[in-house]
């Protein structure tokens, strides 16, 4: 008759003491890599800036992430709140911002190609070069098919993402709920976020 080298559910009894801990602990190791590879991804994202360079990050990640299956909570605060508000105002401006290229969204390919440097003091000494800034990522934006951010935004809302808007923000600023989209989750502190940031596999500070 053929030897049995190996069974499935050994008698532990059968086994010393030192033989009982370890399979045990092999047991429990298992079930908790069965119930690890089980649970659901989480992302948590907490928002805290509201320019338009900086809006696209926080929702292209969050996005893809829900598209992923995984759970996303976003929390904005301060003046990545304004990223929630219905009528979006969203600004860039290069001063300050040496890693920005500004390029031209228009004419021949060698021109749009060029990068141009400009000195801080030349855009600080322009009126009016902010909104000439905002108005040519605009059309990069466009020229690239990137999608604008309010429809970013939406599809977060479709995936089911949580918008969570800082309520003390919302004190601080002087701002009313019926100024933001209706896709708003909840209305929340700090301590919301904590919560939800305890739980995730994966925290961003944008």
């Amino acid at each position: 008759m053929p030897t049995v080298l190996a069974t499935a559910a050994p008698n532990v009894q059968s086994l010393s003491s030192a033989g009982q801990d370890e399979w045990f602990e092999r047991k429990f190791a298992d079930s908790m890599a069965r119930l690890q590879a089980a649970k659901t991804p989480a992302l948590s994202i907490l928002v805290t800036k509201g320019t338009l360079d900086w809006a696209y990050p926080p929702f292209i990640i969050g996005l893809t992430a829900a598209a992923m299956g995984w759970e996303v909570t976003m929390f904005f605060t301060f003046y990545g709140l304004a990223l929630l508000k219905k009528d979006l105002k969203l600004a860039i401006s290069p001063l300050g911002n040496p890693a920005m290229p500004m390029k031209m969204p228009f004419g021949p390919q060698w021109f749009q190609h060029i990068e141009w440097n400009m000195p801080n003091l030349l855009m600080a000494g322009i009126p009016g070069f902010e909104s000439v800034a905002t108005h040519l990522m605009q059309q990069t934006l466009k020229n690239r098919g990137v999608a604008p951010i309010t429809a970013l935004r939406d599809a977060c809302v479709e995936e089911g993402v949580r918008l969570i808007a800082c309520q003390m923000t919302v004190d601080l600023f002087g701002w009313q709920k019926d100024e933001f989209m209706p896709g708003v989750t909840e209305w929340a502190g700090a301590a919301s976020y904590l919560a939800s940031a305890k739980e995730a596999n994966v925290t961003l500070f944008v």
